[in-house]
């Protein structure tokens, strides 16, 4: 019986499989925000009650254990934490969230340069330009420390709530390339 189980669910994953790829083989490349975005949508639909399970929806995984739930909330605020204490002496930068207090590229300026002073004038920069302040923060990431441009300044530039999934991502592979040297 549990063996029938297993080959029944193999063969619906195989079709979702199958029909997936051919799907997506005809769409153009998603940028990195289109696919946080696709990834919020189909986990905001997982979450609404639906009662017919298609394969899609049954292999999600999902955060139902509470210790992981909760370990993953203490991994988000440790990262702000950590972001605040190498940020809170810089001008215009208030970091409550992984959204809104990064909308104006200063947040990662300020981080950039707590560890990089010598890169950049921040006391020039401008809340106001913040297209020039991104570009700047991902530019001198990607030169000074090889960390990889994974948002899109032109994204960023206009969104006034960023996704937030994407800044913690990005604020991540700052925190790793950083975390030894202060």
């Amino acid at each position: 019986m549990q063996q029938k189980r297993i080959e029944k669910r193999n063969r619906e994953f195989y079709k979702f499989t199958q029909n997936f790829t051919r799907k997506s083989a005809r769409k153009k490349p998603l940028s990195p925000f289109a696919k946080f975005r696709e990834l919020d949508r189909q986990n905001s639909a997982a979450s609404s009650p639906s009662p017919v399970k298609s394969p899609a929806t049954e292999f999600r995984f999902k955060f139902t254990e509470p210790a992981v739930r909760d370990n993953a909330v203490q991994i988000k605020e440790r990262l702000l934490a950590w972001c605040r204490s190498k940020t809170k002496e810089y001008e215009n930068v208030q970091l409550d969230n992984f959204s809104t207090s990064w909308n104006n590229g200063l947040a990662f300026c300020a981080l950039l340069h707590h560890f990089r002073p010598d890169a950049f004038d921040y006391h020039s920069l401008r809340p106001e330009n913040r297209k020039m302040n991104f570009e700047l923060a991902f530019t001198k990431a990607d030169e000074l420390a090889g960390i990889a441009p994974l948002l899109d300044v032109e994204d960023m530039v206009m969104m006034r709530r960023p996704d937030w999934k994407c800044v913690f991502t990005y604020v991540q592979s700052i925190y790793r390339r950083f975390k030894d040297e202060d």
